[in-house]
């Protein structure tokens, strides 16, 4: 199934070469700023019935404009992107279904599980996606954080996903050597996620045509949802029709 997304920076929706997000905005490649506001892609959501999409603020200026989108699609998007005890109540309350966490719950390369379950304890774990994006190093995938920039020492595995299925509702991961290119999809990525994720779980990065997500359906056996950004229409992109992807989901609706 495609899941959509918002992508929010500098409180406008934009779409990034993901690998070149840095905290000193040096050699950032945008694909797409649109004049749009964040709430007028959410209400085309809420419209087409597309849930469990991604609301992402890339850095901070983003509030807004994440606040209003998550108000005119109440319960249907997820909000990631600065996450924390801190605010993780705050976005539910302000219409996400989810928080999406990452580098919160990354400390010097380890994951904390201390802060994982203190996070679980505020909001509950059925309201949690860790998003566990990654770059690959050699045959492995490691996760990594704070804008792809930085490895941890987690490497996607089976027992790692099976034991952090204990602790969230989804899992989003971002292939990031690909993402925004719109080169294709990890394919390889996509079934080792098959195979080893117990819960439901986002793929994003590298789609450029409605055959890629055909082909991450078929790779996925259908468990691996898949986000396409850059290729979409409506992020200026000519490889993908959004009306295309909304029919497509549709289809697959009435096939389970």
């Amino acid at each position: 199934m495609f899941r959509p997304c918002i992508d929010l920076h500098e409180g406008k929706v934009k779409q990034i070469v993901g690998g070149s997000l840095r905290d000193d905005g040096a050699g950032l490649r945008t694909n797409f700023v649109s004049e749009k506001p964040a709430e007028w892609f959410a209400e085309m959501y809420r419209r087409d019935g597309l849930k469990g999409g991604h609301v992402i603020q890339l850095g901070s200026g983003n509030e807004a404009a994440a606040r209003a989108a998550l108000a005119a699609f109440p319960g249907g998007l997820h909000l990631g992107g600065g996450v924390n005890l801190d605010n993780a109540r705050a976005w539910l309350d302000a219409g996400a279904s989810h928080v999406i966490v990452t580098s919160w719950v990354f400390r010097d390369g380890q994951l904390d599980f201390d802060r994982v379950r203190a996070l679980i304890a505020a909001i509950g774990r059925e309201r949690l996606v860790l998003d566990l994006s990654c770059r690959r190093r050699g045959e492995d995938y490691i996760v990594v954080t704070d804008r792809w920039q930085k490895f941890t020492e987690f490497t996607i595995n089976p027992q790692g996903l099976q034991r952090l299925a204990k602790l969230c509702d989804e899992f989003l991961i971002h292939a990031a050597d690909v993402e925004g290119l719109c080169g294709g999809v990890d394919l390889e990525l996509v079934d080792k996620l098959r195979q080893w994720s117990p819960i439901p779980t986002t793929y994003a990065g590298g789609a450029r045509s409605i055959i890629d997500l055909e082909e991450v359906t078929r790779v996925g056996q259908g468990k691996i949802d898949l986000t396409i950004g850059s290729a979409l229409d409506i992020f200026g992109g000519s490889g993908v029709k959004y009306a295309d992807l909304v029919a497509f989901n549709r289809k697959q609706a009435l096939n389970r």
